[in-house]
């Protein structure tokens, strides 16, 4: 890790650029990919996922015999593992259902927003060295309790032509049917076009490699919605002189294990624990078996002590962290000032790892500083909300005046007309009743 003492304001923007892999080719590329599976389907998809994954597929989609034959494969202990983890996940999603509410603005003037689920939509699980199983509990929890009406799984096929066991049990446990073996930037096409085999969406979700990244930005500016820029995981991680080294390393680590274009940031106003940290990372590295991957991205991490909680907390803040650890006799009072992260882990005992699996929370969040103005995924991220509005008669006598006062003013004559025939109307109503008295 690149160690740092009291670096300035002026150097906190290089400080918080994340490390990126040198694809100058990369936009154009993922545009060829969305644009021959546009065109050409699933014929698009077996070229790419022989090229891409070393497979040659008949066709893309995952049967029911081979969810099965997956199902029984996978050791009792793992199924119990995931079972677990679907429960606490479902547990904290559901208390996220919002009540209506009737506001009456005015007498007679009444406002309510009522949650629809969206009704497409697609899920994309990396594979290659790390199959997410996890991701699959944690998109498809939320978009079975919104109500969406279709769930669809992309996920990338292993050299056998097979999809990870876990990646099917789990997919089995949340209710998802729709299955497919497609992986990369080629998958996010498919979700957003449709292919003869696959079914278009209307909002994609999930993380992936910056070709994946890449392809759901330049979707979601074809009109395909997208959860968020999810790119190469980070964690920052906050400590004090008390926090204990060997934690600390393997929070580090199991972060920077993910992917060589990952990145992890300790910082302090200690120099004790940062050289502490330095010791543990080298005795914890000999025994991860993704060691080359930890060292690269670690090569491109941060150590960095600040001379005063303010200025570290500032940086902290500039940062925006996907994960923030906070290991710290006053974590509490640090993670008031948090105003930027995708989600906040506090004191010795909470390991982002548990966030990642099964502590209930969302795994997908904001990289690469998105968290300035992105949260994570959450239940609303399946739905959308409609507004409706009711008014009365004699809410319109109320407000009727207002809204033709304002539309008159923009010169926008129908917009008034429109009150005002129903006003007219009501005063015309009332005179004959009059009349007829």
């Amino acid at each position: 890790m690149k160690q740092i003492i009291n670096p300035s304001a002026s150097e906190w923007p290089e400080l918080c650029k994340r490390p990126q892999l040198e694809l100058d080719f990369l936009e154009g590329s993922v545009n060829n990919i969305l644009e021959r599976v546009r065109k050409s389907g699933d014929a698009a998809l077996t070229e790419f996922t022989k090229q891409f994954d070393g497979v040659v597929l008949a066709k893309p989609v995952v049967t029911p015999e081979e969810v099965s034959e997956a199902v029984q494969k996978l050791p009792a202990d793992l199924k119990t593992a995931i079972i677990t983890a679907a429960k606490n996940i479902e547990v904290f999603h559901a208390a996220q259902k919002r009540s209506v509410e009737k506001i009456e603005t005015m007498p007679g003037v009444t406002c309510w927003r009522k949650a629809t689920p969206i009704q497409k939509v697609g899920i994309y699980i990396p594979g290659g060295t790390a199959p997410l199983f996890s991701t699959v509990l944690m998109l498809g929890i939320p978009a079975r309790l919104a109500g969406c009406t279709e769930i669809v799984l992309c996920t990338p096929p292993g050299k056998n032509g097979e999809i990870n066991p876990a990646i099917l049990f789990a997919a089995q446990l949340t209710g998802i049917t729709k299955i497919f073996k497609a992986g990369g930037a080629q998958a996010i096409a498919a979700m957003a076009y449709g292919t003869e085999s696959i079914p278009p969406v209307n909002k994609i979700f999930g993380p992936g490699n910056q070709y994946v990244t890449k392809a759901k930005q330049i979707v979601s500016q074809q009109g395909i919605a997208i959860d968020m820029p999810a790119g190469p995981s980070e964690v920052l991680i906050i400590a004090d002189e008390v926090a204990n080294p060997a934690y600390i390393a393997a929070d580090l680590l199991s972060q920077a294990e993910h992917g060589v274009d990952s990145q992890v940031v300790l910082v302090s106003t200690s120099g004790k624990i940062l050289t502490a940290v330095e010791q543990e990372l080298e005795k914890q590295l000999a025994t991860l078996p993704r060691k080359d991957i930890a060292i690269e991205a670690l090569n491109n991490s941060l150590s960095i002590r600040f001379s005063d909680e303010q200025t570290l907390i500032g940086f902290v803040n500039a940062y925006a962290p996907e994960h923030l650890i906070i290991n710290t006799q006053n974590n509490t009072a640090l993670e008031q000032q948090i105003v930027n992260a995708g989600s906040i882990f506090l004191g010795a005992y909470t390991p982002e790892a548990a966030g990642d699996y099964a502590s209930g929370t969302n795994h997908t969040l904001p990289t690469n500083g998105f968290a300035h103005a992105f949260g994570g995924v959450a239940l609303e991220s399946f739905t959308k909300y409609i507004t409706v509005q009711e008014i009365t008669k004699a809410g319109l006598q109320v407000i009727g005046p207002v809204v033709e006062t304002m539309a008159e003013a923009e010169q926008l004559k129908a917009h008034a007309l429109a009150v005002r025939v129903r006003l007219d109307e009501n005063s015309s109503s009332r005179q004959k009743a009059v009349d007829n008295r």
